[in-house]
């Protein structure tokens, strides 16, 4: 609340000020703002953290208000201007759907500089690509139309920090078109993971990297020579683990997952795919989320020879595509049947290129004997390491078996799995194969 008296008293002195009205101060910024030294919120924390001035810590207060009081701003200026029109000066932007006065950068400018254009010009650069506000994403502007001044887009906190200043947590993202991307959650744990020797020693890097990432890049001063994050691949047939995997480094590392839907992302409509996928990473930037592109294909698949212009611009959308996976500073991982069908541009900028095969003989009999219930029993005629053995299945294709052959049992009311509800399960999954049994 000091924070918010500091900032009215800013405002009525910037109108009377600017308004020739009597003042108590000759300046705005002989009102110095409150002492956050001592304060523990999150807010003070925030504001000691990034070191934010009077100016920062103004128009922080003053893109929350609409948040916290969203008609204290156009109270302000009605009760200080009287009958003046300040319309002009402070380019308020008005609600669709409510009658809150909602401030542009014009408004934040008009009251740190007024008529003073040396300090606007000096104050524009608070909505730079190098302040601290764009560069960690925490406040940006709406685009404005009919090719008004972008000054006049309105002030937008991003919604975490909202969260953050009015609760102190965050909240975690929903599905949607503005964030097209499920959270992952594994129920097993890393042990219960069947995969062969090879796969896991490459897998080890990944939980290397989760470790000590942070500390190779800051701490042994490598930001100039290395990239940010760390970028793999997963290629194999549908249901090795590539998704279970992805889930339980997330878990191991205590990170979230999120599984990005392409079909929500992928468009006809030149550039519109780039501006779906900004979606993500600028929602995913400096959380240290773990990216997963399920058959990545649609996106990183191979670029094309230029025919025609819309070739021209598939590839473009590419490179964006490079850069942006370049620029993240998380974990990325892209998933895919078949490693040649991602561009070799990407796979140049993976760290991992990791290969999971199906299981064999060995990996087979041990997904077999950890998918049952512990409340089942089998039958005397099933030897589940003749199966593992004879039947060649994913993990994924062995689970449905499990699954069809356990709901059967539930069916006939007992808790034993029988060899026939096994073998039809098996030719069910051989059959969507297009396999004979």
């Amino acid at each position: 609340m000091n924070e918010i008296d500091w900032f009215t008293k800013i405002a009525e002195a910037r109108i009377n000020l600017y308004t020739g009205q009597p003042c108590e101060v000759s300046d705005i910024y002989e009102l110095t703002p409150p002492d956050l030294s001592t304060h523990d919120s999150v807010y003070a924390e925030f504001a000691r953290f990034y070191q934010l001035g009077s100016r920062e810590r103004l128009v922080l207060i003053l893109s929350l208000l609409p948040h916290i009081a969203p008609h204290l701003l156009g109270n302000i200026f009605k009760n200080a201007a009287k009958d003046i029109d300040l319309t002009a000066e402070t380019c308020f932007t008005k609600s669709s759907s409510t009658t809150a006065t909602l401030p542009s950068a014009e408004t934040a400018l008009f009251l740190l500089a007024g008529n003073d254009l040396l300090n606007r010009f000096d104050c524009i650069q608070l909505f730079g690509a190098e302040h601290v506000f764009k560069e960690h994403n925490i406040l940006s502007l709406a685009s404005v139309s009919n090719h008004d001044p972008y000054l006049y887009g309105q002030l937008l906190l991003n919604e975490e920090y909202i969260d953050l200043f009015t609760t102190g947590k965050v909240r975690k993202p929903l599905f949607s078109m503005e964030f097209p991307a499920r959270k992952i959650v594994a129920a097993m744990e890393w042990e219960d993971l069947v995969l062969d020797n090879y796969t896991r020693q490459q897998l080890n890097e990944i939980k290397i990297w989760l470790q000590h990432g942070h500390h190779l890049h800051n701490g042994w001063g490598l930001s100039k020579r290395i990239k940010p994050g760390y970028k793999a691949l997963f290629y194999g047939p549908p249901g090795t683990g590539k998704t279970l995997t992805a889930g339980l480094l997330g878990k191991l590392a205590n990170l979230d997952v999120y599984r990005v839907d392409l079909s929500m992302v992928v468009s006809k409509y030149i550039g519109e795919t780039e501006k779906n996928l900004e979606k993500v990473f600028a929602k995913a930037e400096d959380k240290n989320w773990i990216l997963f592109f399920d058959e990545a294909d649609a996106l990183f698949g191979k670029r094309t020879s230029i025919s025609d212009a819309h070739d021209k611009y598939a590839n473009q959308e590419i490179a964006y595509l490079l850069q942006r996976l370049e620029d993240y500073n998380g974990l990325v991982i892209l998933s895919s049947n078949m490693r040649n069908n991602v561009d070799e541009a990407f796979g140049r900028r993976l760290q991992s290129i990791i290969h999971f095969p199906m299981p064999r003989h060995k990996e087979r009999l041990q997904l077999w004997q950890n998918s049952f219930s512990t409340k089942t029993v089998f039958s005397e005629d099933i030897n589940l390491d003749l199966i593992a053995e004879k039947f060649e299945l994913a993990g994924g294709s062995i689970i449905n078996v499990v699954q069809h052959a356990s709901l059967m049992a539930l069916d006939r009311g007992d808790t034993t799995i029988r060899k026939n509800d096994l073998w039809e399960g098996i030719r069910k999954e051989y059959i969507k194969d297009g396999r004979s049994v």
